[in-house]
């Protein structure tokens, strides 16, 4: 292990520690500070009421945040963050910023409509309910962005930084930092080396301080192949003329899931069903695919192919009329974990049935629903009511956009040496300590999961590691 002298600097993890979601890392070198990702909690009620403490004091001296990428929960907090006092820019690549102009303001919106609809049916404790942030306060926050490409120097103060390739979805990023004459790497979400859709991480440079995420650090992928699961699933839903349902992100996941379908069609035709996209994000960010096709495997000929046999479902009245439609068919549907959204009233239409089937095609944080039907739930709370789940389940991690354990330990196992603080965060409990003692038995490396708040010190090894 390196040593250095003890210096000023240090890291605060305001989010991402001990959970997979609310990245928000505060690098600190004497009076200056950055965040590395502002991203909002999700899942449990506890996690999300964390949304609501308040980082004003934080904000107001923050002058500068990094993206890694644009998913929410790690840039979902962003125009709350803004409203607390926060005046600096908000540094990423184009890809990111170009989905963050999707991705904030309906965060925004739908923050907005959960409050009207909370007041509506009365089943919130609040009078009146209020939203977390909204659409205008997203749109807002979308002007303090600056573009840097991927490999470009950047500096804020004393930090003099770069954004390094991840795969996982477009414009993702790990994040490299120069202070003091320290070196600090924030992975931010790892890509799979052979994702079907994004190309693999690029491998970033070693670094003495490691801050690395561990979603999948208590699990593998599954070895079957993500057209054969499909093709399972379709035999499933084609033979009882039912309707497959999959929830999905917009960003990155339903792209996958369709370039997916599309191959299983062209190996299995007789299980062509009508695919409905019923998310308009989904439907822009699809459009990004196209304009940033260099960042991914697919060429635009690729693209127009797999998108073109898509129906793109945009209105409520359409979404609506989509429920009353009991022909054999495919719906993707925002939110992937069925934190909200349209799939919800999807559920409500389609999953009393065991004709259906409902598809969860990745990580399903706790507290969710995904999670609880994934763990056997036969009814879901949804918009204050018990609703029965009669469909059948089936749960693929196949595609997934995160690398899984030996995968993580892989990426890690290129820039291991000089390293002397090694984080380990965005993953649960379980996940992340089973991480850490498979880096220390394979790696020699020991590693911290640290607790939310801080400050830890980035100076010797030992002020880090014997940190509690």
């Amino acid at each position: 292990m390196s040593t250095h002298p003890p210096s000023d600097l240090s890291l605060e993890f305001l989010g991402a520690a001990g959970t997979v979601t609310g990245s928000k890392f505060l690098l600190k070198y004497k009076d200056s500070s950055i965040m590395v990702d502002c991203g909002l909690f999700q899942g449990l009620k506890s996690l999300r009421l964390m949304n609501w403490e308040g980082l004003a004091e934080i904000a107001k001296n923050t002058e500068a945040v990094v993206l890694t990428h644009a998913h929410l929960d790690h840039s979902g907090y962003l125009p709350r963050f803004i409203s607390e006092g926060f005046k600096g820019p908000v540094f990423c690549t184009e890809p990111t910023r170009d989905l963050c102009q999707i991705l904030l303001p309906d965060s925004g919106y739908i923050h907005e409509e959960e409050a009207r609809y909370a007041g509506k049916k009365g089943f919130s404790k609040h009078n009146p309910p209020l939203p977390l942030y909204t659409e205008a306060q997203a749109q807002d926050a979308l002007k303090r962005f600056k573009i840097v490409n991927f490999r470009e120097t950047f500096k804020v103060g004393p930090f003099e930084m770069e954004l390094i390739p991840a795969g996982h979805i477009l414009g993702a990023a790990s994040l490299y930092v120069r202070v003091n004459g320290r070196s600090l790497l924030f992975s931010g979400d790892i890509g799979r080396p052979n994702d079907p859709l994004m190309k693999p991480p690029e491998l970033p440079r070693k670094a003495h301080t490691i801050v690395m995420e561990s979603t999948y650090g208590d699990r593998l992928h599954s070895e079957q192949k993500p057209v054969d699961m499909m093709t399972e699933v379709l035999e499933y839903v084609v033979t009882g003329k039912g309707t497959l349902l999959i929830p999905s992100f917009a960003v990155g996941r339903a792209q996958s899931i369709l370039h997916c379908l599309h191959q299983t069609f062209m190996l299995r035709p007789d299980l062509r069903l009508p695919i409905f996209v019923n998310s308009p994000m989904a439907t822009n960010v699809t459009q990004l695919y196209l304009k940033h096709h260099q960042f991914h495997k697919l060429s635009p000929q690729d693209c127009e192919s797999i998108f073109a046999h898509v129906t793109y479902v945009n209105s409520v009245e359409e979404s609506q009329e989509l429920n009353k439609n009991k022909g054999p068919k495919i719906i993707v549907s925002a939110s992937g974990m069925l934190t909200g959204g349209r799939i919800l009233h999807h559920i409500k239409a389609f999953g009393d049935n065991p004709r259906n089937a409902i598809l969860l095609p990745g990580f399903q944080a706790e507290g969710t629903r995904g999670a609880a039907l994934k763990n056997g739930a036969r009814e879901l709370k949804i918009h204050g009511d018990y609703h029965p789940v009669l469909a059948r389940v089936f749960v693929c991690d196949n595609l997934s956009a995160h690398a899984d354990q030996s995968e993580l330990l892989d990426w890690l196992k290129q820039i291991t040496n000089g390293v002397d603080h090694l984080f380990l965060v965005h993953g649960e409990a379980g996940a992340a300590d089973t991480l850490r003692a498979k880096i220390s038995h394979y790696l020699g490396l020991n590693a911290t999961i640290p607790r939310s708040g801080g400050p830890y010190p980035i100076g010797s090894a030992s002020e880090v590691l014997a940190s509690p």
